[in-house]
């Protein structure tokens, strides 16, 4: 239960700190700050708590480390349902925030493609096959530095500052395509109280291809583990 409830914070705040920059800060930090923040978000929970339960924060990265062989199907789930309700609880924060300030809901740091954003400054309308590959491949990098940064003959130490990094530059690739997600959580809570046409029809993609991206990546390196 203590790695779930570190799940549930730790997803908590990065919703909460890479989404709200996105939501509050955006217009005015663009689209390097908002990648920073979730890199940062990411950093400063490896560091937090990574030492209790690893600090996936991710459903696709839970996934990925249990391809690799590296935890159970029980904890797996757990992890899951965990960072699941921990980024409603940070989106439900955020839309309170928003409504006290009196701001127009709009796509509140929604993923989408295509139509979702026309209109929007910076950003390009990508197919969903295009989306798709994006998020699928992208996660796939994420997992394999992931589960090279923890893997026992990493070095020690850095792994929370390599998976922040690479979130960081993730999002720089991607922002202008699907606002990011490779992660189905931050998807899912922003989703819910996002107040766009596209944004729940569209979820289903922020869902299947960054779990598909990562359990590639999961079993590949279970492969190159081998002896």
């Amino acid at each position: 239960m203590k790695k779930y409830l570190c799940e549930f914070i730790g997803t908590f705040v990065l919703v909460l700190g890479g989404c709200g920059t996105a939501i509050f800060a955006g217009g005015a930090v663009g689209f390097l700050g908002v990648a920073l923040a979730f890199g940062l978000t990411v950093v400063a929970m490896a560091y937090g708590i990574g030492h209790i339960s690893g600090a996936h924060l991710n459903p696709a990265v839970s996934l990925g480390v249990f391809a690799a062989g590296r935890m159970s199907a029980k904890d797996m789930c757990g992890y899951m349902c965990s960072q699941v309700l921990g980024g409603i609880a940070a989106a439900a924060v955020l839309f309170g925030v928003a409504k006290a300030a009196n701001m127009e809901i709009g796509g509140f740091a929604a993923n989408g493609y295509g139509e979702a954003f026309a209109g929007a400054a910076n950003y390009f309308q990508v197919s969903a096959c295009g989306a798709f590959t994006v998020e699928c491949l992208l996660t796939f990098i994420f997992l394999i530095v992931i589960l090279g940064a923890t893997e026992k003959r990493a070095a020690a130490g850095f792994g929370g500052l390599a998976i922040g990094l690479t979130l960081t530059l993730i999002h720089l690739i991607s922002i202008p395509l699907t606002n990011t997600s490779v992660n189905p959580a931050r998807s899912i809570s922003q989703a819910i109280f996002a107040d766009s046409a596209y944004a729940l029809p569209q979820l289903w993609l922020f869902i299947v291809a960054p779990l598909v991206g990562a359990a590639l990546a999961g079993l590949l390196y279970r492969y190159l583990e081998k002896e």
